[in-house]
């Protein structure tokens, strides 16, 4: 059976992102027959899950795993919950994100990676909360991955939610989580990657 790896961005983010760029070349290095998808995901909500949808779809003979950064942890855990992939690997990911996007509703914002402006309204935060899982169900297909200065989001709410799951808690770091590039091999593990 094919395996591919799925490499989800966080909010406002791209398939440019360091963490996106760093596993792309890892992967295709040490793993060349796994199938690398790196989406440009919206951060438009109901936009991501059509996304998200069409990857599954395309590669539903396949073994799906997911890295998921930031909003993309939160999206790489509502296709676990669907059962629509193997395991997930999250770093520093968000959790509840509806709850803290109110403060962005109405707003422009700008994505790191681009000119594009996103505008989010409350519908947004409903397709949010209809994604979400706020309980989640296979704590086994999960590997937390969080660096406690984080300055964006929480951590703990994190190690509270995934606390039956895999978990690194490195001391330090940042939201980008420093040094993620020393952790690609244990993904692989964890993913029970052969090549």
């Amino acid at each position: 059976m094919a395996k591919t790896l799925v490499y989800l961005h966080g909010f406002l983010s791209s398939p440019k992102s360091a963490k996106a760029v760093e596993s792309k070349a890892w992967f295709a290095e040490h793993f060349p027959s796994v199938n690398f998808v790196c989406p440009a995901l919206s951060s438009y909500p109901r936009i991501a899950k059509q996304q998200l949808h069409e990857i599954v779809a395309q590669h539903k003979s396949d073994e799906l795993f997911v890295i998921g950064s930031s909003l993309g942890g939160f999206w790489a855990t509502y296709l676990i919950e669907n059962t629509w992939a193997e395991k997930a690997v999250l770093v520093n990911p968000a959790v509840n994100p509806q709850s803290r996007f109110h403060e962005h509703v109405g707003k422009e914002l700008n994505y790191f990676y681009s000119e594009e402006i996103l505008r989010l309204t409350d519908e947004d935060l409903v397709e949010l909360t209809s994604a979400d899982h706020p309980h989640i169900t296979f704590p086994e297909k999960y590997w937390l991955m969080v660096q406690t200065e984080d300055e964006t989001l929480d951590y703990r709410m994190a190690v509270e939610k995934y606390h039956a799951s895999e978990k690194l808690i490195e001391e330090g770091g940042n939201h980008s989580f420093e040094g993620y590039e020393r952790w690609l091999p244990k993904i692989a593990e964890f993913f029970e990657l052969i090549d």
